[in-house]
């Protein structure tokens, strides 16, 4: 190909918001190769194989750039106007409401490229001639914690969901025990509780349970579901007797590890044995079928799903849809449809697990507002979904195809990453008038008081990796972080929740700028907030727009930092610079915590740390410290609480070498912060909080 076609492949791909040069974490420039370029223009609809096809992708992006077609939907902020697609000027036009009320009307000039039209934020058509557009007006920012009634400078915990415990659980966590976790953390004073993704997994295949690799983003893991709520204990009993299970289910709820396969194997066959017995009275529940309907095409979509993807794993063809014979790999086919009534009691099954697991998730929000928490339960939106998943299936006009969200290489993953998830095609998302996203918020909103987005710098932009090639030869594809911001902020204010953003890791200068005037709260963690010198910062110099932590799910926990127990598991699993004296090292930070703590007034005697297995009164003295920033919510994982040593998830090691998503509680979660860490830590946080 010859160079004067190289630049115009170049100029299509910036033109389509695919970054052509890029600067890593050291700041050295890059240049993507052409067969990157092409096949994630590829994936975007915009074939760049030929000069032809270059020459038709160029004239479609600019005539979308141009606005010389109508959008689905635009966003605009409450208080100024709204800009209008150059298709739509010169015409009459007419905003209303869902239900048809006039807002207002007139004309738009030739020459105008917006009308001022102010109204309270919502969703609006704007009807310009005889065509219409979708508009989303918005608040100039997020839903705050100071919009929260009744919460001065709150706190919570964060816990994963699985690792809860409480008696006759069957070996892991579910909606009754978030529950007792719940109230248990508000006898404490705390205002909210963070908890890992809840999204859809795959039900024929437990030995998938990484609650950041889920099947759909838009629906719950119907795993979580507590069988007592189902038909009552006396069913639930004789359900489990009918299938010999209470021996199995006493040894796996005493396993100090989740044996996922078998636990998962375990509750779903007591769910489909209660489903069977409650399957006469369902044909007649109203309240089954208002669900369904309520939740239309979009949950008819996600059951079919599911019973197809156990049918094909049954018949040989496990993995995703991808694998399924043509005619299945199309939701909207005949032959689903076929199937979807021939199976119709499997897919009824499914669509019943989601109607339970969110009656699970509104009773345990619920629990956490009757005990007194001013925000209660925050969501965790995980970055994408699997390409095999219900979501891809479902909704592949919007979905991104051949392509997976990865990190270029940096300083601690000189390979970079290949997460092998699908999300969003930006185009898609303009396509559908961004309904899947939007879809997306409200289910993670509409049963909590907050959320928390997952690498929310994929707002602005993702890296991209083709399938089959190296996480190196990846490419950043931009997102319209405008839109998507103003919808973020407008979801938010209509559940009254608030938003926090992970934006941890290498970002772009602006970027916490950018979201923090959005009001969406990043997050700060004590082992990041260091000076030039590796000492830790005073708290009082934490950020003010940003949520504080001790620790996340990916990190050292206070305890296991202090001992030294993750300096072990990197030599162990082979993370650790073979070049560098890891234990060395942290002898030096431990007197720089140390120090830092005694200067923040949450320790003292500085000249006498203590000893590495020394931990309790480190973790109390981390939690006022990271309480008494001017963070407006500081959340303290549950390991950091209870002082334990293990965290949950280490990034890179696999499963063999170390139990990510695996590790349970100590004790049940009515007892949870009953021992003396956990007393000492929320009353430190309580003090740290109420400082002025």
């Amino acid at each position: 190909m010859n160079a004067n076609v190289d630049d115009r492949l170049a100029r299509l791909a910036e033109l389509a918001g695919v970054d052509v040069h890029w600067r890593d974490a050291l700041d050295t420039p890059h240049v993507v190769g052409a067969d990157t370029l092409r096949a994630v223009l590829r994936s975007l609809d915009l074939p760049a194989d030929t000069s032809d096809d270059i020459d038709a992708s160029m004239d479609r992006v600019e005539r979308e750039r141009a606005g010389r077609q109508m959008a689905s939907l635009i966003t605009a902020e409450a208080g100024r106007p709204i800009d209008v697609p150059a298709a739509g000027r010169g015409r009459r036009y007419r905003l209303c409401t869902s239900e048809g009320t006039t807002m207002a009307e007139g004309d738009v000039p030739t020459g105008d490229t917006s009308v001022d039209v102010r109204v309270p934020p919502g969703y609006y058509r704007l009807e310009l001639g005889d065509e219409d557009v979708a508009v989303a007006i918005a608040p100039s920012r997020a839903f705050a914690v100071e919009d929260v009634q009744g919460v001065r400078r709150p706190w919570g915990v964060a816990v994963q969901m699985a690792s809860l415990r409480r008696p006759g659980d069957g070996g892991f966590g579910d909606f009754a025990a978030l529950e007792q976790c719940v109230r248990a953390a508000a006898e404490k004073g705390a205002d909210a509780l963070a908890i890992s993704p809840l999204h859809a997994m795959f039900a024929a295949a437990p030995e998938r349970y990484s609650p950041y690799a889920p099947s759909s983003r838009l629906f719950l893991n119907g795993l979580y579901i507590d069988p007592a709520t189902v038909s009552g204990e006396q069913t639930m009993r004789a359900v489990i007797d009918s299938h010999n299970l209470r021996q199995e289910l006493a040894e796996l709820e005493w396993l100090e590890l989740i044996d996922w396969p078998r636990a998962a194997r375990a509750r779903m066959t007591i769910l489909r044995s209660l489903f069977e017995w409650a399957s006469v009275d369902l044909a007649h529940s109203e309240r089954f079928m208002e669900f369904r309907r309520q939740k239309g095409e979009s949950l008819e979509r996600h059951a079919r799903f599911e019973a197809l993807h156990g049918h094909f794993s049954v018949n040989g063809r496990p993995g995703g849809w991808q694998a399924w014979p043509k005619a299945f790999q199309d939701p909207a086919s005949p032959e689903v449809a076929a199937f979807a009534r021939d199976h119709s009691r499997e897919v009824a099954l499914h669509a019943y697990l989601q109607w339970l697991a969110t009656q699970g998730l509104q009773s345990a929000q619920a629990a956490a507002r009757d005990a007194g928490m001013g925000i209660g339960l925050i969501a965790d939106l995980a970055v994408g979904a699997d390409s095999g998943g219900s979501h891809a299936w479902s909704h592949q006009r919007e979905m991104l195809k051949g392509l997976s969200v990865g990190a270029p290489p940096d300083a601690l993953n000189r390979l970079g990453q290949d997460w092998g998830l699908t999300t969003f095609s930006p185009r898609g998302l303009r396509e559908t008038g961004f309904s899947g996203f939007i879809g997306m918020l409200r289910a993670a909103l509409s049963y909590s008081g907050g959320v928390r987005i997952d690498h929310v710098l994929g707002l602005k932009r993702l890296w991209m990796v083709p399938h089959g090639a190296s996480s190196t030869e990846g490419a950043y594809v931009r997102y319209p972080l405008t839109d998507m911001l103003r919808l973020i902020a407008l979801e938010s204010h209509l559940h009254r929740a608030i938003v926090i953003g992970e934006d941890l890791g290498t970002i772009p200068a602006d970027f916490r700028q950018t979201i923090g005037d959005a009001g969406v709260l990043g997050i700060r963690v004590l082992w990041f907030e260091r000076a030039a010198d590796g000492g830790f910062i005073s708290p009082m110099e934490w950020s003010s727009r940003a949520m504080a932590t001790t620790s996340t799910h990916d990190v050292p926990t206070v305890a296991g930092w202090w001992s030294g127990r993750d300096v072990t598991w990197r030599k162990v699993t082979g993370l650790d610079d073979p070049a560098v004296d890891e234990a060395a090292v942290r002898v030096t930070e431990r007197g720089l915590l140390w120090r830092a703590l005694c200067a923040s007034g949450a320790a003292w005697d500085e000249n006498s740390p203590p000893a590495p297995d020394d931990v309790s009164p480190v973790v109390v003295a981390a939690a006022k410290h990271v309480a008494s920033a001017p963070a407006p919510l500081a959340i303290f994982p549950v390991e950091d609480v209870l002082g334990l040593h293990e965290q949950p998830n280490l990034p890179g090691p696999t499963d063999a070498q170390h139990p990510n998503w695996r590790r349970r509680m100590p004790d049940s979660s009515a007892r949870l912060f009953d021992g003396p860490i956990a007393h000492a830590a929320c009353s430190a946080i309580a003090q740290g909080r109420a400082r002025s």
